[in-house]
């Protein structure tokens, strides 16, 4: 395995440890998208860096509890910083945000157009380079990011895409961008498929078979919620992780109820049914067997 070199305390050190950067749009996306399977990787020893594109900064108050606080309202992007912040103690990772801005989701018929300058609005070379920067840097062996539909329709979600695809042809390229760091090419890159068409059914029918109130029938029905099927190639056993993520996402408190949807499912369940978390391999440089159930198969 290569030696990379990365800063500690303006030092460069020779770091082997196998290394994994998860690419995201917002603060919260990593905790709902593959948190179980990132802390996985962080207790085994894996260099795990979160990117987050954007600072989340046109979200709004999800969690009921505390719409009208007016400290939290005052200014809800730094608080969301403070979030994303114990969520990655909690994961035992690393992040960074790229710096780029929310571009909300907007709504309306006809859509209004995004805010200039947001993240979606970009071109996708302009927004990829942070990202550049950071995988040279990092040398990661994997990397995931969403697929082509962003996971749902949310503009900075499709651009995250669309950013890290441009990113990883970028970062591979030994003539381009070398004040942004030499040339790596990440070996595996995967699309996180969090929201599966098969893991969603097979919770709504384990919940309905034990007599439970499924929270994703109607869910299902929602014309912007209809999950496609996804082609599933990895899934990465994490049950013993669920808890790792459950606390993530309730550090992200401004956009997480403890007591929503996300919870209500319960955790016996979903080990028994669903104690693994899903991945696309979209591109391999190295050798693979499919199905698998470890993202570093082949690398280690």
């Amino acid at each position: 395995m290569d030696l990379r070199r990365r800063m500690v305390q303006g030092v460069a050190v020779n770091d082997s440890r196998l290394a994994m950067v998860a690419v995201h749009a917002h603060p919260d996306d990593e905790s709902s998208k593959g948190a179980a399977t990132m802390a996985k990787y962080a207790a085994d020893g894996v260099r795990v860096v979160v990117a987050t594109f954007t600072g989340g900064e046109r979200g709004d108050i999800l969690n009921p509890k505390l719409r009208g606080d007016p400290e939290i309202e005052r200014d809800l992007p730094a608080r969301r910083r403070r979030e994303m912040a114990q969520a990655a103690r909690v994961l035992g990772v690393e992040q960074e945000f790229l710096g780029f801005v929310d571009s909300g989701l907007p709504e309306g018929d006809p859509l209004p157009p995004l805010p200039e300058g947001s993240f979606a609005t970009l071109d996708p070379v302009q927004a990829a380079l942070p990202l550049v920067e950071l995988i040279r840097r990092v040398r990661p062996d994997v990397l995931t990011t969403y697929d082509p539909s962003g996971g749902y329709p949310h503009p900075d979600h499709v651009h995250t895409h669309k950013a890290s695809m441009a990113a990883l042809e970028i970062a591979a390229d030994p003539t381009a961008y070398l004040e942004l760091g030499p040339a790596h090419r990440v070996p595996k890159v995967y699309y996180d498929q969090a929201i599966s068409a098969d893991r969603v059914k097979a919770l709504h029918e384990a919940m309905e078979a034990s007599g439970l109130d499924s929270p994703y029938g109607e869910w299902l029905k929602a014309p912007h919620r209809r999950v496609r099927r996804q082609r599933i190639t990895s899934q990465v056993p994490v049950a013993e992780f669920f808890a790792a993520r459950d606390d993530a996402l309730r550090a992200h408190a401004t956009q997480v109820d403890p007591d929503g949807w996300f919870f209500i499912v319960p955790r016996e369940l979903e080990r028994e049914v669903w104690p693994h978390e899903d991945f696309e391999l979209a591109h391999s440089e190295v050798p693979v067997d499919l199905p698998e159930n470890d993202l570093f198969a082949g690398l280690r």
